[in-house]
C-alpha cells in the first residue's frame, strides 16, 4: 500500500504544485495516472520512488517513508522514467551488476522478457536504439519481481508489435501483491490494463476510481448529431460523430473512453467529480 499523508511540494518558495495531498493506492492494482503537462505526475512518482522528497506531509510505501531511501525499501521498488540513462555495459553485464539488489530477480524470467524483444545478452546497452532500450529496461522492472513498479511513459518509443508485448508482460508478470502505477500520454496503450484511474490537474486529484466503478457509474456512446445538454454529462465533436458521457441509468456496461472522460473532467468537473470518491475502497484486480 501506497499512503499520502497531508503531502505538500514545492518547487521554490513561491512556486506550490501540490498542497494537503491524501491519497492510498492499493496492492493487486495497475493503476493508470492521466494528467497534462505540467498537472504534476512525473513529481507524484518521483516523490513515490523516492528520487524526490515532500516539502512537508508523508509519502509511505508499505510503511516505510520513501525520502529515507532505505533499503528495505529500495529492494522492494522499481522506477522506470520516461528517459533511459543507461550505462556503458552489455546486457548480461548489466544483470550482473544490478540484478543482486533485487532478491526476487528472476533470471529465467528476464531471458524470457529478452528473447520476446529479440535483444541478445551480448549487446552493448548504450548501442541500442531508444525503443530497445525501453524494453530492456521494462523486462528487467518486471524481472525483479518487485512489490511495487513504476513506469512513466513506457510505451513511447516501442513500435505496435512492442506495444502489444508490453501489455502481455504486464499481464504475466501482475501479481496480487503487487503494484503497478503506469504514467502516460498514450491512453490507448492502457485500456486493456488498468484497473484503477487516477486523473491529475494543477495538482489536484480530478478522479480516482476503479475502472469497474466508472462503468457502473457513467455510459460512454456515440451518437450521430449532438445530444441535448440535459441528457449528457459531457460531449465533444468528432470525424466519427459526437463522442458523449451520460449517467449510467440502466445498468449497462460499456467501453471506457479514457480520453474522453479527461476531457470531460478538465470541463465539466462539477458534474462528475461528486460521483466518485477520493479514496475508494476497491477490491483486488484480477486480469482476464
Amino acid at each position: 500500500m501506497i499512503q499520502l499523508n497531508n503531502f505538500c511540494y514545492r518547487y521554490s518558495r513561491n512556486q506550490e504544485l501540490f498542497r494537503g495531498l491524501n491519497l492510498t493506492l492499493q496492492s493487486g492494482q495497475i493503476y493508470g495516472l492521466l494528467g497534462k503537462n505540467g498537472a504534476g505526475k512525473s513529481t507524484l512518482i518521483k516523490n513515490i520512488g523516492g528520487l524526490l522528497f515532500p516539502t512537508t506531509g508523508q509519502v509511505q510505501v508499505f510503511g516505510q517513508e520513501s525520502r529515507l531511501r532505505q533499503v528495505n525499501f529500495l529492494k522492494d521498488i522499481f522506477f522506470i522514467p520516461e528517459e533511459c540513462y543507461l550505462p556503458n555495459l552489455t546486457v548480461k553485464e548489466f544483470i550482473q551488476v544490478y540484478a543482486p539488489f533485487y532478491p526476487n530477480f528472476d533470471l529465467t524470467q528476464y531471458q524470457s522478457y529478452l528473447d520476446l524483444f529479440g535483444i541478445a545478452p551480448s549487446r552493448k546497452l548504450r548501442s541500442l536504439s531508444y525503443g530497445q532500450k525501453k524494453k530492456t529496461l521494462i523486462g528487467f522492472a518486471l524481472a525483479t519481481n518487485t512489490r511495487v513498479l513504476i513506469l512513466d511513459e513506457p510505451t513511447n518509443g516501442l513500435d505496435i508489435p512492442a506495444k502489444g508485448i508490453f501489455r502481455n508482460m504486464i499481464k504475466d508478470a501482475f501479481k496480487p501483491d503487487r503494484l503497478v502505477i503506469i504514467s502516460s500520454h498514450q491512453v490507448r496503450d492502457l485500456d486493456e490494463l488498468i484497473s484503477s484511474l487516477i486523473i491529475l490537474d494543477q495538482g489536484k486529484v480530478l478522479l480516482h476510481a476503479a475502472k469497474d466503478e466508472i462503468l457502473q457509474r457513467l455510459i460512454f456512446g456515440i451518437s450521430p448529431a449532438s445530444l441535448p445538454e440535459t441528457a449528457v454529462l459531457y460531449q465533444e465533436k468528432s470525424p466519427a460523430g459526437w463522442p458523449y458521457i451520460a449517467k449510467n441509468t440502466s445498468g449497462q456496461k460499456t467501453y471506457l473512453d479514457m480520453e474522453l472522460l479527461f476531457n470531460a473532467l478538465l470541463e465539466n468537473n462539477a458534474a462528475l467529480q461528486p460521483m466518485f470518491t477520493t479514496n475508494p475502497k476497491i477490491p483486488a484486480y484480477e486480469l482476464s
